[in-house]
């Protein structure tokens, strides 16, 4: 029992820590909080009257949104672990008896951080744009659930390819990756309205059903058992991350 507090207290200690770079790499984190929102701002100014969705587009974009807000800033771990792992810091951690878990777990936790604020500004604009969401006490505690989920699983899974890439700008390209994955889905576009050829993997990838849940439970609509998949692939992705990203560390600091 005493391990795994001290674990968790140093897991919070390099938590700290990265926030702490986080403040002080001020166009990075206030490009975290902008982006989502530009991007949602130039898809209902921009595109939304030439999309049809059987409903007010905001309404319809906003949950793909929250999914790429939490990708892109998932995705940034992979560059705070790589720089860690480049700057010799890790060395000087490992001696102090600072375990590779509780660097990445410190890395996660403040990859959640930071996006649930970034989460808030854009359901606050989303707000302030039209978006009205009816959600039930339990639909707003299931999206918000699923969101962090998903979050922390994305988070885990840069955190391991940070240890994989040899340099912060090789884990950059994690970021394209994430932010690209929620393109080819339901989150902008209904998916009928794709080419034939693209339906299989656009309704079958991850977010997918991460996002008919959230569009479903912020507008108390039926969900069906995408929620069920979204977890699925939410804990498939975090266990295989998680496990990769251990074994990786003790290769990569061997």
């Amino acid at each position: 029992m005493s391990d795994v507090l001290t674990g968790m207290s140093r897991a919070g200690t390099m938590a700290g820590r990265s926030i702490r770079i986080s403040g002080r790499n001020t166009d990075a984190f206030i490009t975290s909080l902008v982006l989502p929102v530009m991007l949602m701002l130039v898809f209902v100014y921009l595109f939304g009257g030439a999309i049809h969705t059987g409903t007010a587009y905001v309404t319809y974009v906003v949950p793909g949104i929250l999914i790429l807000c939490a990708s892109f800033g998932g995705a940034t771990t992979a560059v705070g672990v790589s720089e860690d792992l480049k700057g010799g810091i890790i060395d000087r951690f490992r001696s102090l008896d600072v375990g590779g878990t509780a660097i990445l777990a410190g890395h996660v936790a403040a990859s959640a951080l930071r996006n649930i604020a970034s989460t808030v500004l854009v359901l606050g604009v989303a707000l302030l744009i039209g978006f009205r969401p009816s959600p039930t006490f339990a639909g707003a505690l299931a999206a918000v659930g699923l969101l962090l989920v998903f979050l922390i699983a994305i988070s885990w899974l840069s955190a391991a390819f940070g240890v994989l890439a040899r340099t912060p700008e090789t884990a950059g390209g994690f970021t394209f990756f994430m932010t690209f994955l929620p393109y080819p889905s339901s989150a902008f576009v209904p998916i009928d309205s794709m080419p034939t050829w693209l339906h299989g993997f656009a309704e079958h990838q991850p977010v997918t059903s991460l996002i008919e849940s959230l569009r479903g439970l912020l507008l108390n609509e039926s969900v069906g058992t995408a929620p069920w998949t979204a977890l699925a692939w939410c804990a498939g992705i975090l266990t295989v991350a998680v496990a990769l990203s251990g074994t990786l560390f003790g290769m990569r600091t061997r």
